[in-house]
């Protein structure tokens, strides 16, 4: 019983082996194995059947959510007015949108601060209506930079995973694949020039900068450091300064133009004080600080705009050490603000020292042979487009004697005059005074600086100047402190924000607190109001 018992448990197992053997030799013979890749071929396609169902399935859904993003534009443009919608919205666009969140990006940091405090509640409750799924609205900026570099690090780990199984090379982990693609993107563009710069304008030259008594030493000290003559190293680094529509901006924009048509391959950047700022926050909130650093300490020409508006501590220190390393590499650093590096209150003192150590050079108020040339030069540009455009030799020679504070205020009076010459013709000196009269009259009161009050007060109330820009509280300083505020803000069209990185680097609420204050006090205190009014005298002689 036993034995038999083993055979038939024998025979069974022998059979399976049998069919398994056969089995096998069926799929290994030629027909089988065409019926097999049929099966992958099949499946291959039903898996980009299944990608193209999905592909135009987000395509829809794309189409639809911009569809209820050009809905709630239209709802919110009728809320708030065409105009203001154009200001904030204009150049706002739909990102990406999940079932719960929308994105929208626009291009600057200051649009997405102020539509997040003013409309981002609006927005979403108009969007709710629309999509009621929808559970936030969020905005974000736009960064050409960073999206070549997303792209340049997608591109890298895909082909890191394509050539990977094949290739005898390491594969780089993520983060460093990440850091070796935004590097290489930086350097690519630095080569170009426009690694982190604000954009330059072509028209700006110097054969089109206008050039007189008040700026002649300017525009020599300007193309010398483009030309990095025997005097180069003297004017590094080369600080211009002057108040508002004098030229500074043209001759900085002219200087990298001039650098670039020398030698393309050299690394100009152009960057206002405000966008290196926010492009070194962006940076650190990245985590990329050191890639934007590197970047920089690359380049052989570095132009700052308005750099009285440079603020933060950790900001300065590390633009103190980007001057230094350039400076110490023999590169040129040409830099502009409203006032000499002295006057830079809110500088740390490293980085005004640095700037003291060069040439700096202020461009005055244009003399009326500049004024009356530069008329002359736009109308004849103007013509260019219309040669029917007549606008008589008087005209400009009254237009030159009457608007004489800036060649910006200048331009600005000539494109009154383009704008009425389309339909009035033969326009009168009479006619002109009454078109450019808010010109005229601006030009007849003095125009006063934040640093005249400060003077005044200071030297009224016998307090140093010095303290009255420091952190004490006591009385002696607070008082004169909060009249020179109120004043300034009076008395100039400088803003809260501007006036407080004048008095120390305070915040623009402080300010405001200073200016409600005495305007309080001036009420109550009939003493206050006449020395206030004598002040205001002094200041004004």
């Amino acid at each position: 019983m036993h034995l038999n018992g083993a055979k038939k448990s024998d025979k069974p197992e022998t059979m399976n082996i049998g069919e398994l053997v056969s089995k096998h030799v069926r799929i290994s013979q030629p027909k089988e194995c065409g019926a097999t890749e049929g099966l992958g071929s099949m499946t291959d396609a039903k898996a980009a059947e299944e990608a193209a169902i999905q592909d135009e399935t987000l395509d829809v859904s794309n189409k639809q959510q911009s569809r209820i993003f050009d809905r709630v534009c239209q709802l919110l443009k009728a809320k708030i007015g065409a105009e203001v919608f154009q200001s904030w919205f204009g150049r706002a666009k739909l990102e990406q949108s999940s079932s719960s969140v929308i994105t929208i990006s626009v291009p600057t940091p200051f649009l997405r601060t102020w539509i997040n405090s003013h409309y981002l509640d609006d927005m979403l409750a108009l969007w709710q209506k629309e999509e009621p799924s929808v559970l936030k609205v969020d905005v974000v900026v736009r960064s050409a930079v960073r999206a070549n570099a997303s792209k340049a690090v997608a591109s890298k780990e895909q082909m890191a995973k394509t050539t990977a199984p094949n290739s005898k090379h390491p594969v780089m982990p993520g983060s460093m694949l990440n850091k070796a693609a935004i590097m290489g993107t930086a350097q690519e563009q630095a080569a170009r020039g426009t690694v982190l710069g604000s954009p330059i304008d072509s028209r700006y030259t110097f054969d089109n900068f206008i050039e007189g008594p008040s700026n002649n030493v300017c525009l020599a000290a300007a193309r010398t450091a483009v030309d990095k003559g025997a005097n180069a190293a003297r004017f590094n680094p080369l600080f211009f300064y002057s108040s508002v529509g004098l030229g500074k901006t043209h001759l900085l924009q002219a200087i990298a133009n001039a650098a670039k048509a020398k030698n393309p391959n050299q690394r100009v950047v152009y960057l206002t004080a405000e966008y290196f700022m926010w492009r070194f926050a962006s940076a650190i909130r990245d985590s990329k600080a050191l890639v934007f650093k590197d970047a920089l300490n690359e380049i052989d020409l570095l132009i700052i705009d308005d750099m009285q508006f440079l603020q933060g501590e950790k900001i300065q220190s590390e633009f103190c050490h980007l001057i230094n390393t350039l400076l110490d590499s023999a590169k040129q650093v040409v830099v502009a603000a409203d006032r000499p590096p002295s006057e830079l209150e809110s500088l740390d003192p490293r980085v005004r020292s640095r700037l003291k150590g060069g040439v700096s050079l202020e461009i005055e108020t244009p003399d009326y042979q500049m004024r009356h040339a530069m008329l002359q030069k736009r109308l004849e540009d103007a013509r260019k487009d219309d040669a029917t455009l007549n606008i008589s030799e008087d005209v400009l020679q009254h237009v030159a004697k009457t608007v004489s504070s800036s060649f910006r205020e200048l331009e600005g009076a000539f494109n009154q005059l383009i704008f009425r010459q389309s339909f009035e013709q033969n326009i009168s000196l009479d006619r002109v005074d009454d078109i450019l009269g808010h010109l005229t009259r601006a030009e007849e009161r003095k125009k006063v600086r934040i640093e005249d009050i400060q003077r005044v007060v200071a030297q009224h109330f016998n307090v140093p100047r010095n303290e009255m820009l420091s952190n004490r509280r006591t009385r002696t300083v607070v008082r004169p402190r909060q009249i020179a505020m109120y004043l300034s803000k009076i008395m100039t069209p400088r803003s809260l924000p501007e006036i407080g990185r004048r008095f120390g680097g305070r915040d623009h609420t402080t300010v405001l607190h200073a200016v409600r204050k005495v305007e309080q006090m001036k009420t109550a205190d009939t003493n206050l109001s006449k020395e206030l009014e004598l002040l205001r005298r002094l200041i004004e002689e």
